[in-house]
C-alpha cells in the first residue's frame, strides 16, 4: 500500500473527503517527525511505539574495493510493533 491508496482507505473508512483524509495524514506524518527530531518517543498503545536510536561511528568495508571506510555516527528512527498490530499480523 502505497500514501495515495492509504488516503483513499482512510477517506473510505472515516467517511471524509480524500483531501481531509491528505490532510490528516500529512498532519499525523508532520507531528511524528517533529517529536522525533526533538527526540522524543511516539506511542500508540496497541499499534506500536517511533523511537530515535543512535548509531556509533564504526569502521566498515567498500564491497567493490575492499577498502576500509569510516561510518559516521548518526541518529536513525526505529518502530516496535506493539503487541496488538504484532498478534494481527501473525
Amino acid at each position: 500500500m502505497n500514501k495515495s491508496e492509504l488516503i483513499d482507505a482512510i477517506a473510505a473508512d472515516a467517511e471524509i473527503t480524500k483531501a481531509a483524509a491528505k490532510k490528516a495524514l500529512d498532519s499525523f506524518l508532520a507531528n511524528v517527525t517533529t517529536s522525533l527530531k526533538k527526540g522524543d518517543k511516539v506511542t500508540l498503545v496497541g499499534f506500536g511505539t517511533f523511537s530515535v536510536s543512535k548509531r556509533s561511528a564504526r569502521e566498515g568495508i567498500n564491497p567493490q574495493t575492499k577498502a576500509k571506510i569510516k561510518i559516521p555516527a548518526k541518529k536513525v528512527a526505529k518502530f516496535k510493533a506493539g503487541a496488538e498490530l504484532s498478534s494481527a499480523v501473525n
